[in-house]
């Protein structure tokens, strides 16, 4: 794709920043970023000029479209704390994306601001603890009930990522009372966004969750709301109508997703090749023999197929929100899987070295391999993928009659 001068000098400035001061700066594979690094190189950034590419100008980011967002995120993301950095990484970028499309202005200035700063941190709570929601939102328990004033909320998430770092939550949760009188489809679910501070009362944290992958500051614990009051002031968007604006959240987010791992995946292929192109066996260079360019051929068109299929769902996103999202299933569902082989082919080009802490591949595979079950289990993708395809082949047979 053809990108703009500013877009393409956004890119490769960016692209610079990232391999000249972050990789730098890049922690031991296994370790989180800490905080004081965080916030220095974040400092940076800014002086860069390559802060929050995707935020509104306004609120302190590059402005920069939707459509246009993976070459940049990819460029992000060729280091694992690329993201944080350039305040680009889950969930604090989908939490800003749907606090800029649906927020209020006093809850931009509130929470949309200090996030894209990097002041505040975030946290979306969603999945819950079984019988509760996970892959299948409807199961969601959690719950606000209405009072003068405001709403107070009973409910446990789990595996809320980043919750430990967070200075606010948005919180998916049931709403009753507007199950008994709903004013549309929407409504009748039940489901309303919330703001919650993390430091109100009744909010607490519970059982840390570890996990193989590492680059989410915050981890992934539990996350307790113990009868929490929020004001009516802490709804986001119109009560009722969650299950909708989740989809505003959670299609641009898994995509993200595919375009930071994208990048990571990159960088997975530069170290192969370098090795490829230096290392000699049987005497030859690795990269004449021909099992090695079959590894290298087949990581070429996983980058390309992965790179072409978000391309495509960034810009429906921004044309069809509704086409966008289901597309943005493919695109999650194909790239988790290609970026891993990509990894993985790469490690086993690498031999001995790819598997030790020589080279951050190994490391590299844990965090990708996290990526299948995150932003909804690949088999709930790929079943939904199929029921939209054997339907709309229904409706044309129908048609056509």
């Amino acid at each position: 794709m053809s990108l703009p001068s500013d877009i393409e000098d956004l890119r490769l400035r960016t692209r610079d920043f990232i391999r000249t001061v972050v990789i730098p700066a890049e922690p031991a594979p296994g370790e989180r970023l800490k905080e004081a690094d965080r916030t220095r190189l974040q400092d940076a950034a800014k002086a860069a000029g390559v802060y929050a590419p995707h935020a509104p100008r306004e609120y302190g980011g590059q402005g920069v479209p939707l459509r246009y967002w993976s070459p940049i995120f990819q460029e992000a993301g060729y280091s694992l704390i690329g993201p944080t950095v350039l305040n680009c990484q889950a969930p604090d970028e989908g939490n800003m994306h749907m606090l800029e499309l649906i927020g209020t202005e006093a809850q931009k200035e509130q929470y949309l601001r200090p996030l894209v700063s990097g002041a505040a941190r975030s946290c979306f709570g969603m999945t819950e603890p079984h019988p509760g929601a996970g892959s299948d939102p409807a199961a969601l328990r959690s719950s606000a009930a209405k009072v003068d004033g405001g709403w107070v909320i009973t409910g446990h998430k789990r595996f809320t990522s980043g919750a430990n770092n967070a200075t606010f939550c948005i919180a998916m949760v049931r709403t009753p009372a507007l199950e008994a009188t709903p004013t549309s489809a929407a409504a009748q679910a039940g489901a309303t966004m919330l703001l919650v501070d993390m430091d109100a009362p009744g909010v607490r944290i519970g059982e840390q969750i570890s996990t193989m992958d590492r680059a989410i500051g915050g981890g992934h614990p539990h996350l307790h709301f113990e009868d929490v009051f929020v004001p009516d002031t802490a709804v986001l968007g119109a009560p009722g109508e969650g299950f909708r604006y989740a989809q505003v959240r959670l299609g641009p987010a898994r995509l993200t997703h595919c375009m930071r791992w994208l990048g990571l995946a990159r960088r997975a292929m530069d170290i192969a090749l370098d090795r490829a192109n230096t290392r000699e066996m049987f005497g030859a260079a690795l990269h004449e023999l021909g099992i090695a360019q079959d590894m290298l051929a087949l990581n070429v068109m996983d980058l390309e197929t992965s790179d072409a299929i978000i391309t495509k769902t960034a810009g429906l996103l921004e044309s069809d929100a509704r086409a966008g999202s289901a597309l943005s299933s493919v695109a999650k569902a194909h790239t988790s899987e290609a970026v891993y082989r990509v990894i993985d082919r790469s490690l086993q080009l690498c031999g001995g070295d790819g598997v030790s802490d020589r080279l951050p591949l190994a490391s590299y595979l844990n965090e990708v391999r996290a990526f299948r079950i995150y932003d909804g289990s690949n088999e709930t993708h790929k079943w939904a993928i199929a029921r939209r395809a054997s339907s709309a082949r229904r409706r044309e047979v129908a048609s056509a009659r």
